[in-house]
């Protein structure tokens, strides 16, 4: 079975490796380095992160460096999508309301 991105973002672990790696590269031990857990566990993580795609290897002399693949995170935006134009008007709404309401506060 083919991991998606929605299963490795479940994870609250992932999404901090994912914040880690966002904005520099780094190596399975300076990410083991951030958490209580194992370098094993953290290779775990980054291993579902691979498998989704968000994230990708590189090989630097002996180290192995990951980089975010931010790209990868659209299929995320696309479903998020469809509800943003909810959100956003059931906000107008409620904005609507509240300026109603402060409005015939102020008429008192």
């Amino acid at each position: 079975m083919k991991r998606d991105v929605f299963q490795a973002i479940a994870d609250p672990t992932r999404r901090a490796i994912l914040v880690l790696i966002a904005s520099q590269a780094m190596t399975p031990n300076v990410l083991a380095e951030q958490f209580d857990i194992s370098r094993q566990a953290v290779s775990k993580h980054i291993k579902i992160l691979k498998e989704c795609e968000l994230v990708e290897q590189q090989k630097v002399g002996r180290e192995m460096y990951y980089h975010f693949q931010a790209d990868k995170m659209k299929e995320v935006d696309v479903w998020l999508a469809q509800f943003r134009q909810l959100w956003e008007t059931r906000f107008e709404q409620l904005d609507q309301v509240l300026i109603q309401l402060k409005s015939q506060e102020n008429e008192k």
